[in-house]
């Protein structure tokens, strides 16, 4: 379907009071120096003022506003904690940003069953520590746990450093309560962990706001393990640290965690967090966690110990007790804010590689910085191949922006070419929609905008992302923009 473009301007000085007849005055933001707030998510390159800002505090109230929406064609744009580093929760224009940060509440937590229900606006933190008093915890944990809310983890499907072992948010999550774009309100999965007939919690998992908005979020809990180490490795070349990595899992362990970290960031971290841990004089670092039963982490420690070493390993050190463990991690969740320290700004991508690709993506990642002229600091999930390249630049340079975007262009299509993917955790937003065609066919592309259809027909939840168009891709979806300019205006069915 093409989309009919609007002709006729919406009265929004009438609309508006509907939404606040929906939900308040209080949850109406609307004033031009309060919309600012909300203009961007954590991808600051791209910028675009919403029309209105709607702070709905229940399910009833998001499905209000959103029949409103609905009922006046108004295009729309879910947001959470506005963290998201791939423009997901980036309004577009004359849009409504449906932001559930006012939804904050731990609804049930049930530790017989292993189980929390949560709004969207729960911080990802806030569940651990929900329960971890009785001994469970939440195992998703992005580097920016302590600020990311649930709902945006469930709208990019986060990772974070124990998902080499315990996987992602979707393996974590168990049903959802949705508001779908005409406002009607939907559960989907429940209390049972595996259930008959389609995955339609699996679907919207990942969906980056373009099928509904979740309001509950059931999720399940673990019991923490009887024991916990955290090594710590480092390295003369990033070369010996990737191969330690592959020889680590070619060995049947499989860590809690496995990170990696250049020099170019722990020289960051160390000027920031000063943990002291960190060696400045390393090529990289490895930071591995091993659980479970007492002697398993023995036994997992000497033979990843003795990995290490056998690829040039320097020092190992080996914490045990919490604070210690906290403190070598300490680094790693602090390494994308410490940037600022090395470099005005940096653009940060999210790519996927096999682990044996290591050594050679990043040689080339290197070669590539040579050649665009922007340094790059590698940061990543080792464990399993999930890269977080940071371009260093200073926008204030004309044209930097765009070299840079150039340059993350060219290492998702290097994972790509390796038989990786172009997003790991972060999504494909308004940032990597144009890198779409790289990954998938046409024919894959259209069969997922069939499902989009399906729950999103008028295109109005956040309408122009994750998929190119000619509009925001140009040479990229060329061949369609001539087939669109025929039936502009027009509706088709």
């Amino acid at each position: 379907m093409i989309m009919l473009s609007r002709t006729k301007q919406p009265n929004w000085k009438a609309i508006v009071k509907e939404f606040e007849g929906a939900i308040g005055k209080r949850g109406v933001v609307q004033r031009k120096e309060e919309l600012l707030t909300y203009e961007c998510d954590g991808l600051t390159s791209y910028r675009q003022r919403p029309k209105v800002v709607l702070l709905p505090r229940s399910t009833a109230e998001v499905a209000a506003v959103v029949k409103i929406c609905d009922r006046y064609q108004l295009p729309w744009v879910a947001r959470g904690a506005g963290t998201g580093l791939s423009g997901g929760a980036l309004p577009v224009e004359d849009s409504v940003l449906i932001c559930t940060a006012m939804m904050r509440q731990i609804l049930n937590i049930d530790l017989e069953n292993q189980q929390v229900v949560v709004q969207p606006a729960v911080i990802n933190n806030w569940v651990t520590q929900a329960v971890i008093g009785a001994g469970f915890y939440y195992a998703p944990d992005p580097s920016s746990q302590i600020i990311c809310s649930i709902g945006g983890n469930v709208a990019e499907n986060s990772g974070g450093v124990h998902c080499f072992k315990y996987g992602v948010t979707t393996n974590h999550v168990l049903g959802l309560k949705l508001v779908l774009p005409d406002g009607s309100i939907v559960d989907v999965g429940g209390e049972v962990p595996e259930q008959p007939g389609y995955d339609l919690t699996g679907i919207f998992v990942g969906s980056e706001g373009t099928l509904g908005i979740a309001t509950e979020i059931r999720l399940r809990i673990i019991k923490q393990a009887e024991a916990i180490r955290v090594l710590l490795a480092d390295f003369t070349s990033i070369e010996a640290a990737g191969a330690a990595v592959s020889d680590i899992v070619s060995a049947g362990i499989i860590p809690a965690g496995m990170e990696m970290m250049d020099n170019f960031s722990i020289n960051a971290v160390e000027d920031v967090v000063a943990t002291n841990c960190y060696p400045r004089d390393a090529v990289a670092i490895l930071l591995v966690e091993i659980d479970g039963l007492e002697v398993e982490v023995a036994a997992n420690t000497d033979r990843i110990s003795a990995i290490c070493r056998q690829n040039g390993a320097r020092e190992i050190k080996i914490a045990t007790d919490p604070e210690k463990r906290a403190l070598l991690w300490k680094g790693r969740k602090a390494a994308f804010a410490a940037m600022g320290r090395i470099s005005p700004d940096y653009y940060v991508q999210d790519g996927v590689i096999p682990r044996s690709q290591l050594p050679y993506v990043l040689q080339e990642i290197e070669n590539l910085s040579q050649k665009h002229g922007y340094p790059v600091a590698n940061v990543f999930h080792a464990g399993d191949g999930n890269l977080h390249p940071l371009v260093l630049y200073d926008n204030s340079m004309p044209g930097a922006l765009e070299k840079v975007e150039e340059l993350g262009g060219e290492i998702l299509k290097l994972c790509v070419a390796v038989g990786g993917s172009i997003s790991g955790e972060h999504g494909i937003g308004a940032d990597k929609r144009c890198y779409m065609p790289e990954l998938f066919t046409e024919t894959d592309l259209e069969t997922m905008q069939w499902v989009r259809q399906v729950f999103n027909p008028k295109e109005l939840a956040n309408p122009g992302k994750i998929f190119p168009t000619p509009r925001t891709c140009g040479e990229a979806a060329r061949g369609k923009l001539e087939i669109t300019k025929q039936f502009e205006g027009v509706e088709v069915f």
